[in-house]
């Protein structure tokens, strides 16, 4: 894949991607009445309900501490809650960390194959996955290198690739791109966009970033601070692909607007 070459709307239907959610999809993901009151007795979470289904990209913003964070750990079975339920409909799921956790003594290639090495799969089967999703996330030719010699950017194209061999149907984003120069985050938000449009997984999506919400998602879910409940949830009704010129058109200007007035407005809820 390249870093920079957007995928063009007719190309997208000769491939045929997904443009929009199936809202007859059952979900992959469900939260009702979620709460998390933490052993210290932080009550970090009340009361949150949504869903996400295939072929749905969900961001999640608020502001530091509201729960985003903690909101993946319980989708993906780190933690569990103390009221409500969390029902995920798949076993295939895809976790990308706030930083790469890639293993430093080992090739990106032995890094992407290690979900199938440890799961037991053949050398020539793990080895073929994990050069496939190198080649999905444009590290082709950088399969021998070891981490270090990688950019921050490359690390986290690794990772993803890592998650890639796992097909996941539920990918859980957890503020990847938040440390990374503001040129290389747009590319990963091309290219993760371009993901999501070849496989239609369930995408849920950390942010502290608003543009980056917008430009991600079929929907943003707006938080409160701690403890953290649903505040908004604001459609992005443009069509995928999503060229990142579409950051300066007056649509998206008004839906980061909308997104933005339900985090302030959020803010001054919580303070009262």
């Amino acid at each position: 894949m390249s870093t920079s070459a957007a995928i063009s709307s007719a190309d997208a239907e000769r491939a045929g991607y997904t443009k929009t959610a199936p809202a007859e999809a059952a979900p992959s993901l469900v939260l009702e009445r979620v709460g998390l009151t933490f052993g210290n007795g932080t009550h970090a979470l009340r009361d949150v309900d949504f869903a996400v289904r295939p072929g749905e990209f969900v961001s999640l913003v608020g502001p530091s501490g509201c729960g985003k964070s903690t909101l993946l750990r319980l989708a993906a079975g780190f933690e569990r809650p103390t009221s409500g339920t969390v029902d995920v409909a798949t076993g295939r799921l895809g976790y990308i960390f706030q930083e790469a956790t890639l293993l430093a003594w080992r090739s990106v290639l032995a890094n992407v194959e290690l979900p199938a090495e440890l799961a037991g799969a053949d050398r020539r089967t793990r080895r073929a996955g994990a050069l496939d999703a190198i080649e999905r996330v444009g590290l082709a030719g950088f399969e021998k290198h070891k981490p270090a010699q990688l950019s921050g950017g490359m690390r986290m194209r690794a990772s993803i690739a890592r998650a890639l061999t796992l097909r996941p149907e539920l990918f859980l984003f957890d503020e990847p791109f938040g440390a990374l120069d503001e040129i290389t985050r747009q590319r990963l938000n091309q290219e993760v966009s371009q993901l999501f449009l070849r496989d239609s997984f369930a995408g849920v999506f950390v942010t502290h970033s608003v543009a980056e919400a917008v430009y991600m998602s079929t929907r943003v879910i707006v938080l409160t601070g701690r403890p953290g409940r649903v505040a908004a949830e604001i459609p992005v009704p443009l069509e995928f692909p999503r060229d990142p010129g579409i950051r300066f058109t007056a649509e998206f200007g008004e839906i980061a607007t909308a997104v933005s007035a339900a985090l302030h407005g959020a803010e001054r809820e919580t303070a009262a």
